[in-house]
Parts: C-alpha cells; sequence; structure tokens
C-alpha cells in the first residue's frame, strides 16, 4: 500500500526584504483560499486537541479549521469569534510557535499545522467579505461596566461582557483605541485599519468609547463608581519606558522605543509633514535590547532611512527573547546584530548631540534567577560604535499615573497592581485589572487570556455578588 504523500506547510506570501525595508506595508502579503484550504487539510482533527490547550483564550481550532477544510470560512470566523474577538490580530502577532503551534501533534516530526496564519485567513476574508453575523447578545442586566484601557486585554474584557448583557463604556488615554496594537506596533506587522476594524465590531455590539479619556486624571475610578458604574476593569499596560541609567543618556538623539514607536505608529510620523509629527530618523541607528519592540525600532529605523540600524544585546542569540520570524525578518532587512555587548557609556559632541556608543564584550557565565547565563564582562574588550540615533528598547513598567490616584489598590514591589491569578480581583471592592499592568510586559494573547478571566468573574460578580 502506497504511503499517503505528506502535506507540506503552506508558505505565507511575503514582500521581498529589499521592496519591504523602505516601505511600511505589512510584510506578510496574506494566504489564498485555495493555499488556506490545502493548509487546513493538514491538521489531523485530534479526538485530545492540545493545540486548544496552548490557547490562553481557548479557540475552537480543530473546529474552526475543519470548516476552513470545507471552504466554509465565514462559519469559520464565527467560530474563531465564539473565544476571540480579536482574531486579526492574533493571527499576526500571538507567539503560536510557543502556544498554539507548539503544541500541535503535526509538529512533533513535521512541521506543525500554521494555526495563526489560517486564524488571520478567515479574520480577513471576513473583513473583505462581511458575510458573517455578529455574535448574539444576552438580555440586558441594566449593568454598567467601565473598562480602562483600550488594549487587547480591555477589548477582550469589553466584548465578554456586552455579549453577557451589560452596558459597556471603554475609556481610552489616547485619542485612537487600541492601545500598544496602535502605539506600539508598527503598520508593517500590524496595520492599524485591522485593529480599528475590530474595535468597530465591538462598538457595532453596542460598546461605547471614550478616547483622550486619561482615568486617574481626568476622572478618578472612586468617581466612575459615583456615576453609576457597578465595576471597573483596569487594563492600561505597562507604558513607562525603562532606561539604561549609564553617562551620556540625556544627549539629544536617545529616545524610549516607547516614544519612538508612538510619534512613528499612532501619531504618523513616518508620514511627514503629511502628519505634523516629527521624529528623529538618525543616519546611524542603534536599538538596544532584543525582544519584539527592540525589532519593531530596528526595522522601523531602516524604513525611515538609516544607512545603518543595529541591535546591541548584552546576551546571546539564544537567549533572545523576540519571536524567531521577527528576527528573521530584521536580519533580511539588513539589520545587524551585536550580540554579547553591553552599553557602557553614549558620546556626544559640544553641542549635546548623540555620536557614539561606548560598548563592552561579554562572555555568558552560570545561569540568574532568569534561567537564563548570565553575561560577564570581558577585560579590556571595550570598543565604540557610531551612531546618531539610540533607541532604548529594555522593556517597561507599569505607569503610576492611575495606581498612585487611586486608594485601596494593593501593587506589589514592582509597582504593577496586585489581582488574583484567577479572577483578577484586586484588593479594591468593584475593581478588576489584567494584561500587563499585573503581569508586566507579556503577549496580547496573555493578556486577552487575563481579560476573559475577569470578565467572567466580573459577571459572576453582578449577577451573584463579590
Amino acid at each position: 500500500m502506497a504511503k499517503k504523500e505528506l502535506i507540506p506547510r503552506q508558505p505565507m506570501p511575503e514582500q521581498a526584504p529589499e521592496v519591504r525595508s523602505k516601505n511600511f506595508e505589512e510584510v506578510p502579503t496574506g494566504q489564498s483560499p485555495e493555499t488556506a484550504i490545502r493548509e487546513a487539510e493538514r491538521c489531523l482533527q485530534c479526538k485530545k486537541p492540545v493545540c486548544v490547550d496552548g490557547c490562553p483564550v481557548g479557540v475552537d481550532i480543530p473546529g474552526f479549521i475543519s470548516l476552513v477544510k470545507e471552504g466554509k470560512f465565514t462559519a469559520a470566523i464565527s467560530k474563531v469569534w465564539e473565544k476571540n474577538g480579536l482574531p486579526a490580530v492574533c493571527g499576526r502577532v500571538c507567539p503560536q510557535e510557543l502556544q498554539c503551534e507548539g503544541k500541535c501533534i503535526v509538529g512533533k516530526k513535521n512541521e506543525p499545522v500554521a494555526i495563526g496564519n489560517l486564524e488571520r485567513f478567515v479574520a480577513d476574508y471576513e473583513r473583505m467579505n462581511k458575510k458573517a453575523s455578529l455574535p448574539e447578545k444576552a438580555a440586558p442586566t441594566g449593568k454598567k461596566i467601565a473598562v480602562v484601557g483600550s488594549g487587547p486585554s480591555g477589548l477582550t474584557v469589553a466584548g465578554d461582557l456586552i455579549l453577557k448583557g451589560h452596558e459597556v463604556t471603554l475609556f481610552e488615554a489616547f485619542h485612537k483605541p487600541g492601545g500598544v496594537l496602535v502605539y506600539g506596533i508598527p503598520e508593517f506587522r500590524l496595520p492599524k485599519e485591522i485593529v480599528f476594524s475590530e474595535v468597530a465590531g465591538l462598538e457595532k455590539l453596542g460598546v461605547k468609547l471614550e478616547c483622550n479619556a486619561v482615568v486617574g486624571r481626568t476622572i478618578s475610578l472612586d468617581e466612575l463608581f459615583e456615576e453609576g458604574y457597578d465595576a471597573i476593569y483596569i487594563g492600561v499596560g505597562a507604558g513607562l519606558p525603562r532606561f539604561l541609567n549609564i553617562p551620556g543618556e540625556n544627549l539629544i538623539g536617545i529616545l524610549s522605543a516607547n516614544e519612538y514607536l508612538t510619534r512613528s505608529n499612532l501619531m504618523k510620523a513616518y508620514r511627514y509633514p503629511e502628519y505634523d509629527t516629527p521624529v528623529i530618523k538618525g543616519k546611524n541607528v542603534i536599538t538596544l535590547g532584543a525582544g519584539n519592540v527592540a525589532m519593531d525600532s530596528a526595522r522601523t529605523a531602516l524604513r525611515l532611512g538609516a544607512e545603518t540600524s543595529r541591535i546591541v544585546y548584552r546576551r546571546s542569540r539564544d537567549e533572545v527573547p523576540a519571536r524567531a520570524a521577527e528576527v528573521h525578518h530584521a536580519e533580511e532587512e539588513g539589520v545587524e546584530f551585536f550580540f554579547l555587548t553591553n552599553p557602557t557609556k553614549f558620546l556626544g559632541n559640544e553641542k549635546g548631540r548623540l555620536t557614539g556608543m561606548e560598548g563592552l564584550k561579554m562572555e555568558l557565565g552560570e545561569p540568574d534567577d532568569s534561567g537564563r547565563r548570565r553575561p560577564i564582562p570581558i577585560e579590556g574588550s571595550e570598543f565604540e560604535l557610531e551612531c546618531d540615533l539610540a533607541i532604548i528598547a529594555v522593556g517597561a513598567g507599569a505607569n503610576p499615573l492611575l495606581t498612585q490616584s487611586t486608594e485601596g489598590l494593593k501593587l506589589n514591589k514592582w509597582e504593577y497592581i496586585e489581582a488574583d491569578e484567577k479572577t483578577g480581583k484586586t484588593s479594591k471592592k468593584g475593581v478588576w485589572a489584567g494584561g500587563d499592568i499585573v503581569t508586566g510586559s507579556a503577549t496580547v494573547i496573555l493578556a486577552m487570556g487575563a481579560g476573559r478571566q475577569a470578565a467572567d468573574s466580573i459577571h459572576d460578580y453582578l449577577t451573584i455578588g463579590w
């Protein structure tokens, strides 16, 4: 009996590196219906689908893939919507290789089923064809919920609770909704029209949106309760930039990745002067750090005209926290990597402008508390790198604006909100929290998972009691 031919994983078409490094259009161009069906045929439809265990929001992965296989794309997106209100986003930016695809049985001996690509496909298909019906809502409960922050966790809470029959208002500090999805992730990785389309879906369900509302400054949590809200969810993320605290860090030409990406993404600096948001472009750019934010910054610098864009990271390539796909894309586009390199000093001219960075070569020692081998300086290995723009992408902390203005809200030693791991309940009655403001910087889908748990807990509180 002839052995059944194994279907290879269907590649995602992409812009060529030499083309995309000069524009802000999305890098992957999307699958065709034919290749999506072909990819769906690779799924084994396991009786015990461990891929679902790897999804923080519990999407019925075999269920929607089976519908893709049959060419029922509208039914497939409806199946995904049962658990995930942001499939076009998750299909693009979630680390599937560590979650659903990381558990895929097909991936034990071959490449895993491209679950993320298929999720993206059905979401994009629906956005272009608009055939699916909105999910049904439960009968109105008369209860009101304020969701502070319109990032992934806040959007998930809003979507879940509006379907449960409650009134929901989203409060966003910026002039556009989406949180980190719009200010932190570049257009070439997540087009903003996709985020706004997902938010528009929530508005069609009845979610109210209030932008330019800085809760903690323009209005307090207690004042929200006084206005008639029965529960509050805090999903404001972790947007306080961290710096290196080394000599010369105050020179002109040194920016946090938070400011650099916010100017470019949310405020459209990459389209200056059409949009009146200037940004330092830089001829020789150095980005400090090696997470996804660092990759986004270094790749943005190239698109803004940098002649050289370098990543400086004090650990080795094996310890890089960014997704492998993002590192691969960066290298293809011409980003240079300086591993085992620790910045020690920024250099400037008499006008106070950045001209270079002094660094020190490192070697790996014993593992530290994170489980990664600790970088140790190599004596006498100092060197200099020329640069006129440095972007600091070494993580972010909790913005204290809301937390320090709220009484009764317990924080941990890192100033993040303390919340129950399974429910999101905080120390303040009627207040829940989730996402990066609780865990520190993490992934979109983990923030959504926290939002899902909190929404269930809020619903129980509103219908049963604390």
